[in-house]
C-alpha cells in the first residue's frame, strides 16, 4: 500500500484531518472526532497504527481555570484514509498534561505536566490501548513548569524540559532546566539537573534531537534563544556549546516575543525554530496587534560541529505560530497558528486570522511560501498540530 502523510489540527476538543499533498503543497480538509476536552499534545505510536491525544479542560498558562477533566485518549488510524476511530476507553490523569512523547518501541508513553511540574508514565497495552501508570522507584524533582519530554533516540535517557519563570509581579525569577534521567521500559532513574548558571537567564521550552549525530538543539522561550547541547554516552553536556538568538530583528521587541517549538529537518542539515508574538495594544473592542516577530528561523547545521547558523526568517504569515512540523519526506513545512487578531493596517484594521501555513522546503533548507487556510477557531485556540 503507498504510503500517505495526514496532517491532524486541534481546535479545541476537535481534532481534524487533513490530507497532505506533498508535490502540490496542499492541504485537504477530510473528518474530525471530537476528545472529552480541549487537546493539548498529540503523539503518534511507532507503528503509526494508533494516535494518543492527551486532553484538558483546564486553561493553559498559569492562573487561568483549573479544570477537573485530564486524559489521555487512543486512537487507531485507518492505514488507508488516516481516519480516526476511538480506540478504547480514555485513561485519567491527575492534572492538565502540555506534553507527551511515547518511548523509541511505543511501549510506555511519558507525559509532562507543566502546573504543577510533573512527569508520569503509563503502559501502552499490546493492543494499542493505554494502559495503567508505572510505579516509579525513584523520586522526580519536576522542576519549575514542565514543557516538554523526549526520549533519546536510543531509548536510554528521558529529558524533562522545565522552563521556569521571568521575573515578574515582585517574585523573583525562577530557574529552567533540562531534567535528565536514564530511562529503561518505563523507569526513570539517575535524574541530572542540566542547568547553566543555576538556570538563570536558562527558560528553556522544547528540544529536538540530530537523527545521526549526538547533538541536542534546545530552544529557549524566555531568551528567544538556541541551544546546542552535546550527548557523550549518556551524559548531556552541562553547557551548550553553541548558542545563538533566534530574532531578526532583536532590537525592536513589542510586547511578548518568545521562541517556540523546534524541529532538526529529517536529513539533518538544517533545524527550525518558531518565533511567536501575539500581544496587543489600545483599549476594549479596539485592542489591535503590537506587532512582533511571527516567523520560522533557520539554521544551517555544520556537518563537523553541530554549530546552527541562522540563513534566514520567514514570516510565517499568521499570529503566534505555536507548533508546526516537516513532513516525513522533508520537502514540506505547516505552521500552526494559534488564534486570529486584528491587526492597524494604516487607517483600517483587518482581522488575521487563525490558519496553517505551508512552505515548501528547499534544497538549502530556506523556506518559500505557498499558501495558507484560514481556520475558524472562534473563541477557541488551534492548539496543536502534526504530521503522521
Amino acid at each position: 500500500m503507498p504510503q500517505k502523510t495526514v496532517l491532524y489540527a486541534s481546535v479545541g476538543p476537535e481534532l481534524t484531518q487533513y490530507d497532505l499533498d506533498v508535490d502540490g503543497a496542499a492541504l485537504s480538509r477530510r473528518g474530525s472526532v471530537t476528545l472529552p476536552a480541549n487537546v493539548h499534545y498529540v503523539w503518534p505510536h511507532a507503528s503509526r497504527q494508533f494516535l494518543y491525544a492527551a486532553t484538558s479542560n483546564s486553561a493553559s498558562g498559569v492562573g487561568g481555570f483549573v479544570g477537573d477533566k485530564h486524559h489521555v485518549s487512543a486512537f487507531r488510524i485507518d492505514p488507508a484514509t488516516g481516519a480516526l476511530t476511538t480506540h478504547g476507553d480514555p485513561i485519567a490523569l491527575p492534572t492538565r498534561p502540555i506534553h507527551m512523547t511515547s518511548d523509541i518501541p511505543s511501549h510506555n508513553l511519558l507525559v509532562a505536566f507543566s502546573n504543577p511540574s510533573g512527569l508520569r508514565v503509563y503502559r501502552i497495552n499490546p493492543d494499542g490501548t493505554a494502559g495503567t501508570e508505572v510505579a516509579q522507584r525513584e523520586p522526580i524533582d519536576p522542576g519549575i513548569y514542565g514543557h516538554q519530554v523526549r526520549v533519546t533516540l536510543d531509548d536510554r535517557l528521558a529529558i524533562l524540559v522545565t522552563r521556569g519563570h521571568d521575573a515578574a509581579g515582585g517574585k523573583p525569577e525562577e530557574p529552567g532546566a533540562l531534567k535528565v534521567f536514564r530511562y529503561r521500559d518505563g523507569l526513570l532513574s539517575g535524574e541530572v539537573s542540566i542547568a547553566p548558571g543555576g538556570g538563570f537567564g536558562f527558560g528553556p521550552r522544547h528540544l529536538d534531537f540530530h537523527p545521526t549525530k549526538p547533538w541536542v538543539y534546545v530552544s529557549l522561550e524566555r531568551q528567544n534563544r538556541l541551544d546546542m547541547f552535546a550527548l557523550d554516552g549518556d551524559q548531556l553536556s552541562a553547557t551548550p556549546a553553541f548558542s545563538k538568538g533566534t530574532l531578526g530583528a532583536p532590537g525592536n521587541i513589542r510586547g511578548r516575543q518568545a521562541a517556540g517549538t523546534v524541529h532538526v529537518h529529517p536529513n539533518g542539515r538544517y533545524v527550525y525554530v518558531a518565533d511567536r508574538a501575539s500581544s496587543t495594544v489600545g483599549e476594549g473592542a479596539q485592542r489591535v496587534f503590537a506587532g512582533g516577530e511571527n516567523t520560522l528561523a533557520v539554521y544551517a547545521i555544520d556537518p563537523a560541529t553541530g554549530e546552527p547558523n541562522p540563513i534566514q526568517h520567514a514570516d510565517t504569515r499568521g499570529i503566534h505560530c505555536r507548533t508546526f512540523h516537516i513532513d516525513p519526506s522533508g520537502q514540506v513545512l505547516v505552521a500552526a497558528h494559534i488564534m486570529g487578531l486584528p491587526v492597524q493596517d494604516g487607517a483600517a484594521i483587518h482581522e488575521v486570522p487563525a490558519c496553517l501555513s505551508v512552505f515548501r522546503i528547499g534544497a538549502d533548507g530556506k523556506l518559500d511560501f505557498v499558501r495558507k487556510y484560514d481556520v475558524d477557531v472562534g473563541n477557541r485556540q488551534m492548539f496543536w498540530m502534526g504530521m503522521v
